[in-house]
């Protein structure tokens, strides 16, 4: 080794020097105040999880109501569970367009009401049309959530921790839904929907003692508000005036607004399909199939309590997020999507194995699978090993990927001006998708069988994989100033290549 190489090491102030200012930066920041304010927001996703996963318990209360204009036939469980991507999906539009008028953290805190809202209203049901309301509003809030709080954390954090605090996100909605099934096993319907309250009400107390982002502070002016934020965030002994700059730097040559003409710009609608074709490729990885045969699975491995089986599948993914978070800065997003795609392929190649061999036909009345009984004794029995084992390494691969990351990504890589309404886009697509993918599943079931299905389903995790290495880049250690002149330098013609050799 050459002796000048070895001098940094040995003399500190030669290494000061070597730094880059970014890293001199980040080594004063401390993160006790930004884990506060992060905690605050992911709040929101947890009331989320909340309200996806109050329909399975209720749903099966319901189907047995006291009252009989409550009780819930084939049809209307249908609309209950689903109901909520259609509200979800309005709350994208919603939350696109307030979130650039009011704020991050104003439009958190307006999340908080309708959750509460729409829960009072299930719990003072007297009628069909109440639940279903209830549901939409509950739908509407979980649409603004998935959208404000990834841009808010994304916003506040800085380059070393905004993986894993991005991460938080996915990890609150899987535990809210677990929290949603374990609440369900001791509570009947309307008190499980009080229960449903207490996270958005929390959220909105708490969030009433963070700041609003720097970045959204600059954009509108408010100097000496967005110092304040960045002395909270980072702790006293950080020079907010470096980040200050830089921050005011990438914000000086853009409009107020994002105007139509500007999607020609590469800088523009290069993330913005980036960001579309995640959540697409998100929802068709066949996520909501696994969960649909989950409780038939469980009962065929002799898992008779399909309560209980609810809670292990959610356990499983609330593990595997969790250990996405803490590895997020170190391995990468775009190293977590391939390893998450090529685990969902085969998984779910697998899963059309074991329906070609057992030879499993869905019911046309009803889409569902036939109970156990009903099928032939011999290799569905000998083979629900294969199912179960397939379900876990899907949820696994799920988890550790393509659940967290596209959310990540999305909050990372548009410009501030178009941050609010290409989001608002990102989180219609999602929703849209598993709307459609939800209602549709049953026809596709009928036209390619069950395993023609699911091998539909592994070829899109294939196509995630190749999306992946060609068009995705690395953002990882990258500031949000950073990403964005990523953009605004690549040409055109210019496929998405090494993202730490462009930007320095």
């Amino acid at each position: 080794m050459d002796p000048d190489d070895l001098e940094p090491l040995l003399d500190p102030r030669r290494h000061q020097e070597t730094e880059s200012p970014q890293n001199r930066y980040l080594n004063k920041v401390q993160n006790k105040n930004l884990y506060l304010s992060t905690f605050g927001a992911v709040l929101g996703p947890l009331s989320f999880g909340f309200a996806l996963g109050y329909s399975s318990p209720a749903i099966t209360d319901l189907k047995n109501a006291d009252d009989p204009r409550l009780v819930l036939d084939k049809n209307a469980a249908s609309w209950f569970g689903s109901v909520v991507t259609i509200g979800a999906a309005a709350g994208g539009v919603f939350g696109g367009w307030v979130v650039d008028r009011i704020g991050r953290k104003l439009s958190l805190m307006l999340c908080s009401l309708p959750f509460v809202l729409g829960f009072t209203l299930i719990i003072s049901a007297q009628n069909m049309w109440m639940l279903l309301g209830g549901r939409l509003l509950t739908g509407l809030a979980s649409g603004v959530t998935s959208l404000v709080v990834p841009v808010y954390i994304s916003e506040t954090s800085h380059s070393r921790v905004r993986g894993t605090l991005g991460s938080c996100v996915q990890l609150m909605v899987v535990t809210g839904i677990v929290g949603s099934y374990i609440a369900g096993m001791v509570l009947d319907w309307r008190w499980l929907a009080v229960f449903c309250c207490v996270p958005p009400i929390l959220m909105l107390i708490f969030m009433c003692f963070m700041p609003e982002t720097p970045r959204y502070l600059i954009r509108q002016g408010k100097f000496s508000e967005a110092l304040s934020a960045l002395r909270f965030l980072r702790g006293p002994q950080a020079d907010h005036e470096w980040e200050f700059r830089q921050i005011e730097s990438s914000t000086d040559d853009q409009e107020a607004s994002l105007k139509m003409g500007e999607l020609r710009n590469p800088s523009i609608y290069k993330p913005f399909l980036i960001g579309i074709l995640l959540m697409f490729f998100q929802q068709f990885t066949g996520i909501n199939a696994i969960m649909f045969y989950a409780e038939t699975i469980f009962e065929e491995a002799k898992f008779k309590d399909s309560s209980l089986a609810s809670v292990i599948v959610g356990l499983v993914q609330v593990f595997f997020t969790a250990v996405a978070a803490l590895i997020m800065d170190k391995a990468g997003r775009k190293v977590l999507l391939i390893i998450s795609g090529v685990i969902m392929a085969i998984s779910a190649a697998l899963f059309g194995v074991y329906f070609k061999i057992t030879e499993v036909h869905v019911n046309n009345s009803s889409g569902w699978l036939p109970p156990p009984t009903d099928v032939a004794p011999g290799p569905a029995d000998s083979l629900a090993w294969l199912a179960l084992a397939s379900m876990g390494l899907f949820i696994t691969g799920f988890a550790l990927g393509w659940g967290p990351i596209p959310w990540l990504v999305m909050s990372e890589i548009f410009p501030l001006r178009a941050r609010g309404v290409a989001s608002g886009v990102c989180v219609v697509t999602n929703w849209g998708c598993a709307f459609l993918v939800t209602k549709e599943f049953h026809d596709l079931m009928d036209s390619l069988t069950s395993y023609g299905t699911f091998w539909f389903f592994a070829g899109f995790c294939l196509l995630n994989v190749l999306f992946t290495v060609f068009c995705v880049p690395e953002t990882k250690g990258k500031s949000l100033e950073q990403i964005e002149a990523y953009f605004q330098r690549t040409p055109t013609s210019q496929t998405f290549g090494s993202f730490a050799d462009t930007v320095q």
